[in-house]
């Protein structure tokens, strides 16, 4: 599974051990920046839904202070479906019934432990289809 990655300088620590740890669990990570400097992370949102768009990444994992501003970012996209991990309810909601392709975390809110869990449940809840499928394409059509 190939996991594209953007990171602003708050995130960028998140976003360093989240892909070693991604790396050391048979995941290719197409790592589309930052270098830690400060920066905007609208342009590494950009980066990382390209990639999901295109199909050149199965998902997508945005970092920055609180994940909230990648998130923003990130749903301006047609087809991209990206949710803010704050919890495992939420997120294994968001796979299952809203086929989220996008995880957003947050740099300055999470532990590396949380964030950990998170990404984990993200990449292993499947998507149920269904009457979920349904909402996924009326969804999509807004946009």
């Amino acid at each position: 599974m190939t996991i594209a990655i953007g990171t602003d300088h708050a995130g960028y620590d998140l976003a360093q051990t989240i892909t070693k740890l991604l790396t050391e669990n048979g995941y290719t990570c197409v790592d589309l920046g930052c270098d830690g400097n400060a920066c905007h992370y609208p342009a590494f949102s950009a980066a990382v839904c390209k990639e999901v768009m295109n199909k050149n990444a199965d998902f997508g994992l945005l970092f920055c202070g609180t994940g909230v501003g990648m998130m923003m970012s990130a749903n301006k996209r047609s087809g991209i479906r990206a949710m803010l991990a704050c919890d495992s309810f939420s997120v294994k909601m968001s796979r299952a019934h809203n086929n989220a392709n996008i995880l957003c975390l947050g740099g300055r809110v999470l532990s590396v432990e949380k964030a950990w869990e998170l990404t984990r449940l993200f990449l292993c809840t499947s998507f149920e289809g269904g009457r979920h499928k349904e909402r996924i394409e009326m969804y999509d059509k807004i946009l």
